[in-house]
């Protein structure tokens, strides 16, 4: 709590670093335009210019997620603590969730859950649906609790012994500086990793679902 106030106390633009510093390294580069983009004037975010979004567009991936895959990185698992609602489409976010499969085969605490498949259900996950899920980063805990943002990363970090590199965030202001930045990383995320805007997405998902309806194996 010592360090939160001596925080505090600093300018803005410094207590913003350090809220970058507690996020994963490979978040960094991306994150710090993005916040920048935010905080400091005269600065354009990634993908964008004065006029509006300028969208990088590219067809939706045609592989599906293995459910055989899925399955292997939670055998071992079932006494988990923390389940990981991840976007298995997206390039950047898949780094962390490999970090994080890697690390947890020494623990056994995280059930990993791809949104991204066919295979996926809301009514397993708290009845979380898909375009909710993929606004935000969700976690559930074993006891059914739903955690979102930093918090979400916070606790899957904890439960694989590295607790230490988001612990800074549950201290003010760290806290909602860190939610904040998170908060433009997961509103451009689709757009900066070169995928069409969630809603088309989403309808695309629909679309598929209709089509694939009385055959589990079709594909788009």
């Amino acid at each position: 709590m010592q360090m939160a106030l001596r925080v505090a106390a600093r300018p803005v633009v410094r207590r913003a670093n350090i809220a970058l510093l507690s996020l994963p390294p490979h978040y960094l580069t991306t994150k710090s335009h993005v916040f920048a983009s935010k905080f400091l004037p005269n600065s354009t975010p990634p993908l964008l210019n004065q006029n509006g979004p300028r969208y990088s567009i590219r067809a939706i991936s045609e592989t599906n997620v293995d459910p055989v895959a899925q399955k292997k990185d939670n055998e071992g698992h079932e006494n988990w603590k923390i389940k990981m609602l991840y976007d298995g489409d997206c390039p950047l976010c898949m780094r962390e969730v490999d970090m994080l499969k890697e690390r947890n085969k020494g623990y056994g605490t995280i059930k990993f859950v791809d949104i991204s498949s066919d295979e996926y259900s809301p009514e397993e996950n708290e009845g979380l649906d898909y375009k909710t899920v993929m606004g935000t980063i969700h976690a559930i805990l074993s006891d059914g609790t739903v955690v979102t943002n930093v918090e979400a990363f916070r606790r899957l970090y904890e439960a694989v012994g590295l607790g230490w590199v988001y612990a800074i965030t549950k201290y003010e202001p760290i806290a909602t500086i860190a939610d904040t930045v998170y908060g433009v990383w997961a509103k451009y995320r689709l757009q900066i990793t070169g995928r069409p805007p969630l809603e088309e997405v989403i309808l695309a998902r629909k679309n598929k679902e209709e089509m694939c309806k009385d055959n589990k194996a079709c594909k788009i």
